[in-house]
């Protein structure tokens, strides 16, 4: 119970993490990002050759890997998203085929083997029978010092509040003179930026290689489904759900079984309540 209980906070914050960025976008611009898995998977590339193959410091292995994301995000905004305003099944379906082209860039460019990682913070805990390693508690404290300052960020300072102001009435902001456009790009860059912050985690947990990006992106679309259109808290609460019943899964079923859960949620979800267990939130 107690490694459950414990794995299970500590893929759970893994999992919020990822889910973040795609949440925000999602509530913003209405669409899925289908592409969302491409900045985890440029991110963990990113500080991947600014780390091991550069010998950068880690922490220029993040900034290399945040401004890779945000930038990824603006491109596929101002390139992309922007010109399909309106029509949602075309942002959705473009951005999904521009994340295989991305994939098919990267194993062009750096070939399609796996790649480990070392850990960001070397080391394991051991709490009784249960081994902790001290790269997983990091992600899940970046993973709260993350939501925590973006939810202060966007409930206590005017960039922020617009945002928020977006993402419950479109209409009603561009009437008010807030600019739509500037706030759905300044959106897209955030997210992108957290996204490659997810990736960095990601790549650490698992490996790295060019189809990494579908397994975050499932779960960040799980999240958004399960939970509803809805606020970052929302988010939060869904992938601690999806976390936990996936460890739970992993250690009473077996591990090639973990992510059934992922999908059966969805579908009953979609079936019984297709708005949502939270429904529409606010940021």
């Amino acid at each position: 119970m107690t490694q459950i209980l414990i794995q299970g906070f500590l893929l759970s914050g893994l999992y919020a993490l990822i889910a973040v960025g795609f949440t925000l976008i999602f509530s913003v611009g209405r669409v899925l990002n289908l592409a969302y898995g491409a900045y985890i998977m440029m991110g963990g590339y990113a500080y991947f050759y600014a780390v091991h193959i550069w010998h950068l410091p880690k922490t220029l292995g993040f900034l290399s890997a945040v401004v890779v994301g945000a930038i990824a995000g603006i491109l596929m905004y101002r390139l992309l998203v922007k010109r399909l305003e309106g029509d949602q099944v075309a942002v959705e379906i473009s951005t999904l085929i521009l994340a295989v082209i991305i994939q098919a860039g990267i194993v062009l460019l750096f070939n399609d083997s796996s790649k480990i990682l070392l850990p960001i913070v070397n080391g394991v805990w051991h709490v009784g029978s249960t081994t902790i390693t001290k790269n997983m508690v990091m992600a899940m404290i970046a993973s709260w010092i993350i939501l925590g300052g973006l939810l202060a960020f966007v409930k206590f300072t005017h960039l922020g509040r617009a945002i928020q102001a977006v993402s419950m009435d479109p209409k009603g902001a561009l009437i008010s003179g807030i600019r739509t456009d500037r706030i759905n790009l300044t959106t897209w860059a955030i997210s992108g930026a957290l996204g490659a912050v997810a990736g960095v985690f990601f790549a650490t947990h698992t490996q790295l290689n060019p189809s990494m990006w579908v397994s975050p992106l499932i779960i960040a679309v799980a999240v958004v489904i399960v939970g509803g259109i809805g606020s970052i808290i929302g988010s939060l609460i869904v992938a601690h759900i999806i976390g936990f019943m996936e460890i739970i899964t992993s250690t009473l079923i077996g591990a090639e079984l973990r992510g059934i859960f992922t999908m059966l949620l969805i579908i009953i979800v979609l079936v019984v309540r297709p708005q949502g267990l939270f429904g529409r939130g606010d940021l």
